[in-house]
């Protein structure tokens, strides 16, 4: 796959679930309509996918259907990291069968290996596909940050090693990134909220949250700032702003799910345990936030 085709928007997609079970249809009609927004990208199973509580069999079925629904319009880059290398290299291996496009691999939770420990999961993975793979570093959710250094030694044995989803809210780290590594290798936003500046300093695009409910509005953004259309991009940016951290009130993806049932994009907001369900306060914010989206 053209490197290329990481650049731009790409959708973190939620789970659509419903009495407990994953809503395939729901998942079709959101997937459908991220097809006719001009979204760069989707990507089943990551975090706002809530891939920790899916089972394997769900993760996978979840994978395969994003794939048969976007039959090859654009990248579908499947969330397959695990805090254990054995079902991270699992998830990916059977992920590349049922035809992903490229991977996306978090940093291993909780066990906090060493830069050393990172660099030996990551390559034990990249040696069973030869397809893009994207390091997500996410050091407040799991802890550990994967370090430029690291990074730069996974890229330079393993070229299949290609991308970086910074999500630990540092500027300097995608420009120290973007210096160590150089334009070949893609760094992409982590954060809505960050997207402008992060791409002001060398990204590439984003994978963002946010474009679960409004992808032509993040997909413009990004394209604006991708053209050095500064102004542009910045006005949407601040039009846009206090959605990016709104839909972060509460842990992710409770705000997102409410927001598009809200707006009848999906049957239920329903998430799964440990997440639950909105205080009656946060749901009547997020309920009024829903009203003021002109959809």
């Amino acid at each position: 796959m053209d490197k290329k085709l990481l650049h731009g928007a790409h959708t973190a997609l939620i789970t659509p679930m419903n009495d407990g079970k994953v809503c395939y249809a729901d998942l079709q009609t959101i997937v459908n309509a991220q097809l006719s927004s001009g979204i760069s990208g989707v990507v089943p199973c990551g975090t706002t996918g809530e891939s920790p509580t899916l089972s394997d069999q769900e993760h996978l079925q979840v994978i395969k259907s994003t794939v048969e629904i976007v039959q090859g319009q654009i990248p579908v880059i499947a969330g397959t990291g695990a805090n254990s290398t054995a079902e991270a290299l699992e998830l990916t291996k059977k992920a590349d069968q049922a035809g992903a496009d490229a991977f996306l691999l978090v940093a291993p939770y909780y066990n906090k290996p060493s830069q050393e420990g990172l660099f030996a999961h990551f390559s034990a993975i990249a040696e069973c596909t030869e397809k893009p793979i994207i390091l997500y570093s996410i050091p407040s959710r799991c802890g550990i940050e994967i370090s430029t250094s690291t990074i730069q030694k996974l890229f330079e044995k393993h070229p299949s090693i290609c991308a970086l989803k910074e999500a630990g809210g540092r500027s300097a780290k995608v420009s120290e990134t973007a210096c160590a590594l150089g334009d070949d290798f893609v760094i992409l936003s982590g954060d809505d909220g960050l997207t402008l500046p992060f791409i002001a300093c060398g990204a590439k695009g984003v994978i963002s949250v946010a474009s679960n409910i409004i992808p032509s509005i993040v997909s413009k953004l990004v394209s604006s700032a991708l053209n050095e259309n500064f102004k542009k991009a910045r006005d949407i940016h601040l039009q846009n702003y206090q959605f990016f951290s709104d839909i972060f009130l509460e842990p992710n993806p409770v705000p997102i799910k409410t927001l598009m049932h809200s707006k009848g994009l999906i049957a239920s907001p329903e998430v799964r345990l440990p997440l639950t369900p909105p205080s009656k306060e946060k749901k009547d914010l997020f309920n009024q936030i829903a009203k003021n989206l002109d959809l």
